[in-house]
Parts: structure tokens; C-alpha cells; sequence
């Protein structure tokens, strides 16, 4: 073996005569069986037969088809290597139109020499629930059994509204700018910084112009930044009519009986949800660091096809609605590309130093865990996955490489980076 570049080698590997002759003769089998001469049954024509009425090019293509990989992939296996792509062959020597030595250029993943994963030292952001995360919960558990009524005064947030309103940006209208009769609630998440701001005021029958700005960085670029007007009419307004927080909403909504023992119980939940967030940061703090203290090459067609992807999840391959060229745009995202890269082969290296793996149990509870999330059989979601299960043993190693990365760091708690727990 001679390795041409970090990422690629060169392998030359014999084919003896053994080797093609078993090989041809499996050919000649396989083929016979769709043949019928004059005399024979089908698939009962003697092989010099064969050969005299189609040649050997066919047994010999056929074989090597069959022989040229077994022989590159017990070469592969001997020097310990992992292959990207498919490679190159070159025959090198042949014996009457039969390959004996063959040469294979071919991309692999680098040697990495793994170091300090271990012991890392991190922060974890304190999540600490509050009596104001619980109550918050509860009112959107009483929420989903308000009912709406009818009120007459100025608009407040939070309360839904039914609104036309048509937008223009340079006096022009534009996609998704204009409805009739759309009811929402008001609140700020829902429109462009400004919109609600506007309503907020008004009454019901009132028509209005309120004048924004869209955000820098709004997924429609050719509006992105600009000013825009909408005419606005307010119809109606209606506010949430809220159940009472008491034992009564606590065993309508839940199996308690108290709406203390309800509150221990999102409380709990919001726990859970804060303690996860926490790992989460600290597990991408870890692999931050991780990356950090490794430098290897990568593989070009790796990071191509991961481009590929992220080009495909941006939007159009021929360009954006700003105009700009999607070769610009492509190289804009080569840095992201490289870092997903070289994450994903760190985790599969430290996954593979440490005898990581995706063992079946891991995978039925993935199973089980999607057949609860999609309500479907977990035998369906199995048969629906086919081939895409070997994508979803992947993400289970990556996240029990995550784990352990974890599990071995060295965490301390920052008291001063708490947020909000839901």
C-alpha cells in the first residue's frame, strides 16, 4: 500500500490463476441457465459448448465482475482501511485478456490520533425552574381548555383577532402579503417586529396603516431589511375565557387529584426538560472542544456531498432571491460542511476507541420511541426505515459517543448562565 495523500491510497493486489478459473467457472453456471442449444435441456449445456458458440469474453467479464472486488476488499480489510468512495481500478498485468495484477486508487477516511477526550473540562448552565416556569406551564394546560368570547374594546396581546390586511414594499404588493378574514392571535412571535405593535390599540371595525421593517435576516431575502405598509382592518376581537386553577382543572387534565399535586408534577416534567438542556450544552461544549484539539485532512468527497446537503437545505441550487450565485453560496457554507465532517469522524473514531456501538436493544427503543411519536406499530416504522436504519444506528452511536463524552468531562456548575427551564 502507498498512501498518495492523507485521505488517499494506492493498493496493488494480485488475481491468480485459482482464483480466476473459480470464478469463471461460477460465471459459466449462472450463465448456462438461460441457454438452450439444440440437444440440450436449458442449463445443461456443456461449457466447451457454451464457449464455442458464445466465446469466453462473457465468462471472463462476468468473473472478473465478481472476482476484482472480493480480491480489492480483502485488501481493504488487511491494511485496516475505510474507503468514501468507489475506487479506481487500473490493470496493471494480464494473461491472455484476464486481469492478474490490478492497481486501486481510492479515497479513505484519515488516520486520526485521538487524544484528550477524556477529563474535559466544562461548564454547565444552571436551569433552575421557578415558581413563575410552573405557573407559566399551567396557564398554557388551562389555555387549551379556555373558550373564546366576544369583546368590545381596544386590542391587548393575547387576545385573537380577525384582520385584513394587505402589504406592500416599495408600493408594490407582494407573496404572502395580503389576507382576508385571517384570525390569529396577536402576539409578537407570529408576524414581522412591528405588525402586532400596530393592532395593539385598535378597535374592532377600525382600519389602520402600519408601517415596519423587515428583519435582516428574513428566510425571503428579496425582502429581507426592507420597509413595508399594511392596511390593516380589525373585525373582531375575542379573549380566552380561562378555567379556574383549582382540583377541579387539576383531574380534568391529569390523573392527580389536588392541583398541588399537579403542580409537583409539571414541576417535576420541567425538571427533566432543564437537566437535559443542560447535558445538551455541555455535550456541544464537549464536542467543541473535542474538534478544537484535533487537526486532520478530509476527505474532499465527504465534504462535497455534505455541501451538497446543506446547498439543498438552503434552497434552490441555481441561486437565492437576493440573486447571489449559487457557487458563492456553496463556498459560504464550506466552512459549516468541514466542521460537520470532521465531527462526524471523531465521533465514529472515539465511538470505535471505545467499543461503541448501536446494539439491538438501543435499537428497538429507538423504534419504540418513534412507533410512541407517530403512533404506528414499531414493525411498520421498521419496514418503512428500510435501508434508512443504518441511519438511524448511526445517530444512536453518535449520541452515545456524546454521552460518554459527558460522562468523562469534568462539569461544574456556572451559577451565572441560568435560563428559563420551558
Amino acid at each position: 500500500m502507498t498512501r498518495l495523500a492523507p485521505t488517499q491510497v494506492e493498493l496493488e493486489f494480485s488475481i491468480t490463476g485459482q482464483e480466476i478459473a473459480a470464478a469463471e467457472e461460477r460465471a459459466f453456471r449462472k450463465l448456462a441457465k438461460s441457454v438452450r442449444l439444440p440437444g440440450f435441456r436449458k442449463g445443461k449445456v456443456p461449457r466447451k459448448l457454451f464457449e464455442q458458440s458464445y466465446g469466453t469474453d462473457a465468462l471472463t467479464r462476468e468473473a472478473m465482475d465478481e472476482v476484482v472486488p472480493q480480491v480489492y476488499a480483502k485488501a481493504i480489510a488487511e491494511h485496516d482501511l475505510q474507503p468514501v468512495e468507489r475506487p479506481k481500478l487500473e490493470i496493471l498485468e494480464e494473461d491472455e485478456g484476464r486481469p492478474t495484477r490490478v492497481k486501486a486508487t481510492v479515497e479513505v477516511r484519515p488516520p486520526i490520533e485521538l487524544h484528550g477526550y477524556k477529563g474535559i473540562a466544562l461548564s454547565r448552565p444552571a436551569m433552575p425552574v421557578t415558581d413563575a416556569d410552573v405557573d407559566t406551564s399551567l396557564r398554557s394546560l388551562a389555555k387549551e381548555r379556555a373558550t373564546l368570547v366576544p369583546v368590545q374594546r381596544a386590542a391587548k396581546l393575547g387576545d385573537v383577532a380577525t384582520l385584513d390586511y394587505a402589504g406592500t414594499v416599495d408600493g408594490a404588493p407582494f407573496d404572502g402579503g395580503s389576507a382576508t378574514g385571517q384570525v390569529t392571535e396577536l402576539s409578537e412571535g407570529r408576524f414581522i417586529p412591528g405588525f402586532v405593535d400596530g393592532i395593539v390599540g385598535m378597535s374592532p371595525g377600525e382600519k389602520k396603516s402600519i408601517d415596519v421593517r423587515f428583519p435582516n435576516d428574513y428566510p425571503a431575502t428579496a425582502l429581507a431589511g426592507k420597509p413595508a405598509r399594511f392596511d390593516v382592518t380589525l373585525h373582531d376581537l375575542k379573549e380566552y375565557e380561562m378555567p379556574p386553577l383549582d382540583d377541579e382543572f387539576a383531574k380534568a387534565v391529569s390523573p392527580h387529584q389536588t392541583m398541588d399535586e399537579l403542580r409537583a408534577d409539571v414541576r417535576t416534567r420541567l425538571d427533566a426538560i432543564a437537566a437535559a438542556r443542560a447535558r445538551r450544552v455541555v455535550a456541544n461544549a464537549a464536542m467543541t472542544k473535542v474538534l478544537d484539539a484535533h487537526e486532520f485532512a478530509l476527505p474532499a468527497s465527504m465534504v462535497e456531498s455534505e455541501l451538497d446537503r446543506l446547498v439543498e437545505e438552503a434552497g434552490a441550487p441555481g441561486g437565492d432571491e437576493a440573486g447571489n450565485d449559487s457557487g458563492e453560496r456553496r463556498e459560504s457554507l464550506r466552512a459549516e460542511a468541514e466542521s460537520r465532517v470532521k465531527a462526524s469522524l471523531l465521533i465514529e473514531a472515539i465511538a470505535k476507541a471505545e467499543g461503541i456501538t448501536a446494539t439491538p436493544a438501543d435499537v428497538a427503543a429507538e423504534l419504540d420511541a418513534l412507533s410512541r411519536r407517530y403512533g404506528q406499530p414499531a414493525a411498520r416504522i421498521r419496514s418503512a426505515l428500510g435501508n434508512n436504519v443504518f441511519s438511524l444506528m448511526d445517530g444512536i452511536v453518535r449520541n452515545k459517543t456524546l454521552d460518554f463524552l459527558v460522562d468523562n468531562a469534568i462539569v461544574a456548575v456556572n451559577e451565572e448562565t441560568s435560563g428559563p427551564a420551558s
